[in-house]
């Protein structure tokens, strides 16, 4: 028997995929990069640095980085941690009366049971341990608070001082590029890796108007330079303007973008020549900033784990968009 829909039946519910890309896509349209706002209005308003749990210690990474920077750079905390309400009352503290906490998602995974086989109803359903084509990948949301939120927490909690001057953490930068032991060119005007040659072009960085931009846009070429087919290996095909090498350009934005916050670095923000066409790969597929941000996640930790042990942070949580299969990416000649 079919029943007639009511009238005033609820409009299909917007995905989470929806809600954030729509998000990132009003922001661009609007001039703001997501993933360079805490250094776009002052060092008052915000701390330098990776997302992390307080109640953990791990770093949030992907997506998650982008949806809590967002509402740190809004609400102008001055903490980067972050924690549930049960995690809160765990430790013996609690999330202030009325204060609104901002939804960060994990990926999961699933064999819907028309596809099960019998093996199959006997394995537990975590993302570790199902995969495969016959899996179906879907967001759960939850919601965590800023620690300016919160009453009561032990000091603990707090995290790690404020960044130190920018002259002084220049030299760890230079350090772990240096230990990666990739090919870097300093000469011309241009900034740009040479895939097939496997080499990374910058100017000298006397040059750059503002000198702490030279660490930005050298992390960024090492965020293609992870893309290499002996390290990371996306496809980096892709030709100038296509949609393959904006998805590549994000990737080595963010890459950038989460390597100078876990250096402490705070460049200014850049102008970014390619928002016309990141909102136009945004607008074709809902999932894209999500695999940009995953893989960013993965080039950063990457890049990072060149970093003398005794400096290295914790390890990054499970990420949300690290169950989102890959797409085409950038072309032979990444430019910056």
């Amino acid at each position: 028997m079919l029943h007639k829909r009511s009238r005033n039946a609820a409009k299909p519910r917007t995905t989470l995929y929806e809600e954030i890309t729509a998000r990132i896509v009003s922001e661009l349209e609007q001039g703001t990069v997501p993933w360079v706002q805490p250094w776009g209005r002052g060092k008052e308003q915000s701390v330098v640095g990776l997302p992390r749990n307080a109640a953990t210690g791990r770093a949030y990474s992907g997506i998650n980085v982008l949806i809590l920077w967002g509402r740190l750079f809004d609400a102008g905390y001055r903490t980067q941690q972050w924690l549930t309400f049960r995690q809160a009352t765990t430790l013996g503290g609690t999330v202030r009366k009325g204060e609104q906490g901002v939804a960060i998602c994990y990926a999961d995974r699933f064999v819907p049971r028309d596809r099960r086989t019998q093996s199959q109803d006997d394995l537990p359903s975590t993302p570790d341990q199902v995969s495969g084509p016959e899996t179906v990948a879907f967001l759960r949301r939850y919601t965590v608070f800023n620690l300016a939120q919160c009453d009561g927490l032990p000091d603990h909690c707090q995290g790690p001082p404020s960044a130190l001057p920018e002259r002084e953490i220049a030299p760890e930068a230079e350090a772990l590029a240096g230990a990666t032991l990739a090919d870097i060119r300093h000469g011309g005007a241009e900034a740009y890796y040479e895939c097939d040659r496997d080499y990374i072009q910058l100017p000298p960085q006397p040059a750059f108007f503002d000198q702490i931009n030279y660490y930005r846009t050298l992390f960024h070429e090492l965020g293609h330079w992870t893309g290499h087919r002996s390290r990371l290996d996306r496809d980096q095909t892709g030709s100038f303007g296509s949609r393959p090498y904006a998805s590549e350009e994000l990737v080595a934005e963010m890459t950038a973008a989460f390597v100078c916050a876990a250096l402490s670095i705070s460049p200014t923000v850049r102008h970014a020549d390619y928002i016309g066409n990141w909102i136009e790969v945004l607008r074709a597929d809902n999932r894209a900033i999500f695999r940009a941000a995953s893989r960013a996640s993965k080039a950063a930790d990457f890049l990072l784990a060149f970093r003398p042990p005794v400096l290295a942070p914790p390890a990054a949580a499970v990420d949300s968009s690290d169950m989102i299969p890959d797409a085409t990416e950038d072309h032979p000649r990444q430019a910056g």
